[in-house]
């Protein structure tokens, strides 16, 4: 992967979905105290159980494309609806055209049979990623930004 030249990267449109609270995070909070010891009401944090949205993006070297508000639960079929609506037009607005390099993680949604069918007969051009390396999607760095 690090061995392509700086060109090659202009073309690849970058894809994942998450999950945007607007209270707080779904991240677990550890707080630490002795046996028996009460705990202090100034470490604890409420819970609350709505207030946030499932959204799809994409992006690549020129920008962002389509944003994707989601209701419901994410499974293979919505995600591949969402794929064959947006993908083709985001790069097309996002001026990288028909050949682009499609990436996006392991996800067991992206990595279905119908979704992997699809991507090969639509966007044949997608980059190979490692297991567990949500690192190597710059993606995942505007999602953070917005949680």
């Amino acid at each position: 992967m690090l061995n392509k030249p700086e060109m090659y990267w202009n073309n690849v449109l970058f894809a994942d979905e998450s999950k945007i609270n607007i209270f707080g995070s779904d991240r677990r909070i550890m707080v630490w105290r002795r046996k028996n010891e009460e705990l202090n009401p100034k470490n604890l944090v409420g819970t609350v159980k709505y207030g946030g949205a499932l959204v799809w993006g994409c992006m690549s070297a020129s920008g962002l494309g389509n944003l994707v508000f989601i209701d419901g639960i994410m499974n293979h079929a919505l995600y591949l609806n969402i794929l064959r609506d947006n993908l083709k037009l985001s790069a097309q607005n996002l001026g990288i055209g028909n050949n682009f390099v499609f990436h996006q993680d392991n996800d067991p949604k992206h990595t279905s049979l119908n979704v992997r069918l699809c991507c090969l007969y639509n966007w044949p051009q997608n980059l190979k990623t490692p297991p567990q390396s949500p690192d190597l999607n710059p993606i995942e760095h505007i999602w953070r930004e917005l949680e």
